[in-house]
């Protein structure tokens, strides 16, 4: 699926990449996935700081794709919440990296991230929600 949405004329070009709106093409069935956290398959958290982190989210984040018969092209909407100090940069740093991969000619999907004090546990520095638009 090619993303379909866009950035209206009488809005500011985003800040990232993202698009300020996304839309799910008649066909499919919208998937909710959690937040995902820098867990490895047996639960380890992943060595390192914010950017392996990341880059373990989107590892977790590619298996749930595949678990649900979906591509990185079917995700509509991304929502990050980032902590710690200067882990942004780093998440930036991962996200760019992966997006390079997933969206080469810049069909980015919506996206949203802000930082927060904390998440569930004191150790995760990421956490990565996203809506999957998956062909019927």
């Amino acid at each position: 699926m090619t993303i379909a949405g866009g950035n209206p004329s009488t809005l500011a070009a985003p800040i990232g990449p993202f698009r300020h709106y996304t839309i799910a093409p008649d066909g499919h069935q919208l998937v909710f996935v959690s937040g995902q956290v820098g867990q490895d398959a047996h639960g380890a958290l992943v060595e390192g700081g914010c950017f392996e982190q990341t880059m373990q989210v989107f590892r977790n984040l590619d298996a749930v794709l595949a678990e649900v018969g979906a591509t990185p092209q079917d995700v509509v909407k991304l929502f990050t919440i980032v902590t710690g100090d200067g882990s942004f940069r780093d998440f930036a740093r991962a996200r760019s990296e992966v997006f390079a991969r997933w969206y080469p000619n810049g069909d980015f999907p919506a996206h949203s991230a802000f930082a927060a004090a904390e998440l569930a546990a004191p150790e995760l520095l990421v956490e990565l929600e996203a809506v999957i638009a998956v062909p019927r």
